[in-house]
């Protein structure tokens, strides 16, 4: 049931996306909006209830309609709840025409048009940016995206938890930059420990992740740069992704060594960090080339992942 689930819920996403501002969304956003306001005291503590009763608010629900189904041996009606769950949460397509629409003005020379669309999408300030730049950040985006849109939600909802699991993941990810990003909320106690829980619910699956990086693309040089650049950004999920999504591609993404002080030699003085950094880590300068490559190795990545869901559960199955 769950390699279908799946299967159905990515069919009908590509046939019919969600809109990244549907009702579901606005309501939880909402909800995240009333929590904090009832709980935001200053303190630490107070955010760890916020994140605990929205938590059992939404996963609870989930959970119990899939047991009651299940109990009652109600299989069609658990297999739609598992669809519908998963379909609400994944985000394969939700932000795809903001890549595809920057790829297209590259590929016709409308840098401006480029920056703007990347600013909307991203809420950077791409003013300046040049073709090598959108490419760089568009392709990081897309790839931090992705695995948290999909990956990171096909993983929890392998689990035993199921559909609450895939519920969890994803509003565990909305909290951590709800209660943290926003400029009133940056650097506020409050915010500290959704960041934290999801630290922990990520920490399997980004490194499943770049490991199907990996494995689809260039393995050693991915391998490479997870092993020798990963830890040097400041966010050590996207440090890994991205140092092992470059990797695999053979592009250099971010700028890690402005991240992470490292040993200089006794003439440090005299050294360029960016151009030491660019001597090891492994690729090219991303360029229009790269978000093809990037496309091809999140489908690869995917159908990597599908593949041995479909082993798994022909195991089951056989068993």
């Amino acid at each position: 049931m769950t390699f279908f689930s799946i299967l159905v819920a990515l069919i009908i996403e590509q046939l019919k996306p969600l809109r990244a501002d549907n009702q579901v969304y606005g309501g939880i956003k909402g909800f995240a909006m009333r929590i904090e306001g009832w709980f935001n005291a200053g303190e630490q503590k107070n955010g760890r209830m916020g994140w605990i009763l929205m938590m059992l608010a939404l996963m609870l629900p989930t959970w119990l309609v899939y047991w009651f189904f299940m109990h009652y041996n109600l299989v069609l009606l658990a297999f739609a709840w598992n669809v519908l769950i998963v379909y609400l949460t994944l985000g394969f397509r939700h932000y795809s025409h903001y890549f595809t629409s920057i790829q297209l003005a590259l590929n016709q020379g409308d840098e401006a048009t480029a920056r703007q669309l990347l600013a909307e999408w991203t809420r950077l300030d791409t003013v300046g940016m040049d073709a090598t730049e959108i490419s760089r950040v568009a392709v990081e985006k897309s790839l931090i995206t992705t695995h948290r849109n999909v990956f990171g939600v096909f993983f929890w909802f392998l689990m035993p938890l199921g559909p609450a699991g895939a519920v969890m993941y994803r509003v565990s990810e909305y909290l951590a930059r709800a209660w943290n990003e926003p400029d009133h909320m940056r650097n506020e106690a409050f915010g500290r420990f959704a960041a934290k829980a999801f630290y922990w619910i990520d920490w399997i699956p980004v490194r499943l992740t770049a490991v199907a990086f990996a494995v689809v693309g260039n393995f050693e040089d991915a391998i490479y740069a997870w092993r020798n650049f990963a830890y040097r950004w400041a966010e050590e999920s996207k440090g890994i992704l991205l140092s092992a999504g470059g990797g695999a591609m053979g592009v250099r993404l971010g700028t890690p060594l402005e991240n992470a002080p490292q040993p200089l030699p006794m003439d440090a003085a005299t050294v360029d960090l960016s151009d030491r950094d660019a001597e090891f880590l492994p690729g090219e300068e991303p360029n229009l080339r790269a978000l093809q490559s990037t496309v091809g190795l999140v489908w690869r990545a995917l159908i990597l992942w599908m593949i041995l869901l479909l082993l798994l559960s022909s195991v089951v199955w056989l068993g």
